[in-house]
C-alpha cells in the first residue's frame, strides 16, 4: 500500500476556504496535461453544493504548509474519482498517495470499479495505465467554429420548443435527463436536489439557458442546457431526449436553438463534450463541429492487486 508522500507534506480533507486553491490547482494541471483549462470555479461550487457532498469524507488534499499541492475527490458513491497534482510538485509520490486514497476509500464503500477521466496520452493517462487502470470509454471536446451554425431543422408535428422557466418545468427537465441516460452502465439515479446545483441553482444560471422540447401528449421529452463559460463562450452542459422520441431530429433542433440563444447573449464560440457511450459523435461531426480534445475514462477494481493492494 502507498505510504505518506515523501517530504514534509500534510494531508487533510479540503474545506470551502480552500476553494480558490483547488480551482487554481486543477486549472494548472489541465493546462499542463490538456493544453487548456476546462474547469471553472462554478463547476467546483456546484459539485460541493450537492446535498450528498461531504468534503470531510469525499475529498483529500496534500499540503506543503498552507499551499495545496495535490487534490482528490470521490463521487457517485465511490465509483468516480478526480485527482490532480500541481505540475511543480510532481515526482514526489503525491499522485501515488492520492490514487491509493481514492482506491482505498472506494473499496471501503464496496464499489467494484472506480474510474477517472484524463486527457489521452497525457502523464496522468500513463500513470493510471501503469497502475492497472483500463480504458472504459472515450470522451471528446467538440467546437462549432466561429461564424458557423448548426443546420436548422423543423420540429415534427405535435412538438414545440419552450423555455423551462419555473419549478415544474425544471423538475420535468431533470426527469428527462435522468431517463435519457438511464441505460449507461455506470448511471446512478440522481434526485432533483442532486441535479439542480449543476443546472438551475448554478450562480450563473439564467432562464434562457434551459430549453425543452414538449410533446402534445407526453410533455417534456427533450432538454438542452446551454450556458456561457467564464470566457463568454457557449457550452452545452446537458443534452438529452428520451428513448420513445429519438430519431426525430429533436437533439439537432435543441442544439441549434441552444447555440443560437447563446450567440444572442454574446457567445462567439460554441462547445460541448460527448463520449463513446452516447453514440452522438457522428451527429455533432455531421452538423459541422470539430474535435478539439480527446479524453479517456480509465477504471480499475479498487480491491485488486493493481488497485488497493499495490
Amino acid at each position: 500500500m502507498d505510504t505518506q508522500p515523501a517530504g514534509t507534506f500534510g494531508t487533510r480533507p479540503v474545506t470551502w476556504t480552500d476553494l480558490e486553491q483547488v480551482f487554481d490547482l486543477i486549472s494548472a494541471s489541465e493546462r499542463t496535461d490538456a493544453g487548456s483549462a476546462i474547469v471553472e470555479r462554478s463547476d467546483i461550487e456546484s459539485d460541493w453544493s450537492r446535498p450528498s457532498a461531504d468534503l470531510s469524507r469525499d475529498t483529500m488534499g496534500v499540503f506543503a504548509g498552507d499551499r495545496l499541492l495535490g487534490y482528490a475527490e470521490i463521487s457517485r458513491g465511490g465509483a468516480r474519482a478526480e485527482a490532480y497534482v500541481h505540475p511543480d510538485a510532481r515526482g514526489q509520490g503525491i499522485g501515488s498517495w492520492l490514487a491509493a486514497w481514492t482506491e482505498r476509500t472506494a473499496a471501503g464503500l464496496g464499489v467494484q470499479r472506480i474510474g477517472q477521466s484524463v486527457p489521452e496520452d497525457s502523464a496522468p493517462h500513463r500513470f493510471l495505465a501503469a497502475r492497472g487502470y483500463e480504458k472504459a470509454w472515450t470522451s471528446w471536446v467538440l467546437e462549432l467554429p466561429e461564424g458557423a451554425s448548426v443546420p436548422q431543422r423543423d420540429l415534427p408535428p405535435g412538438y414545440r420548443l419552450a423555455t423551462a422557466d419555473d419549478d415544474a418545468a425544471h423538475r420535468a427537465a431533470h426527469r428527462v435527463i435522468d431517463a435519457a441516460f438511464s441505460d449507461w452502465s455506470d448511471h446512478t439515479d440522481h434526485s432533483y436536489d442532486e441535479w439542480a446545483p449543476y443546472v438551475v441553482e448554478r450562480s450563473d444560471f439564467e432562464p434562457w439557458m434551459l430549453r425543452v422540447v414538449e410533446h402534445e401528449r407526453d410533455g417534456v421529452v427533450g432538454v438542452c442546457f446551454t450556458r456561457l463559460d467564464d470566457g463568454g463562450d457557449a457550452f452545452v452542459g446537458q443534452l438529452g431526449v428520451i428513448h420513445a422520441h429519438r430519431a426525430k431530429g429533436l437533439a439537432q433542433v435543441l442544439l441549434a436553438d441552444g447555440f443560437e440563444r447563446a450567440r444572442e447573449h454574446g457567445a462567439t464560440r460554441s462547445e460541448l463534450t460527448t463520449d463513446s457511450r452516447t453514440g452522438a459523435l457522428d451527429l455533432y461531426l455531421k452538423v459541422g463541429m470539430t474535435v478539439t480534445a480527446t479524453w479517456v475514462s480509465l477504471a480499475v477494481d479498487p480491491r485488486s492487486p493493481s488497485g488497493l493492494n499495490r
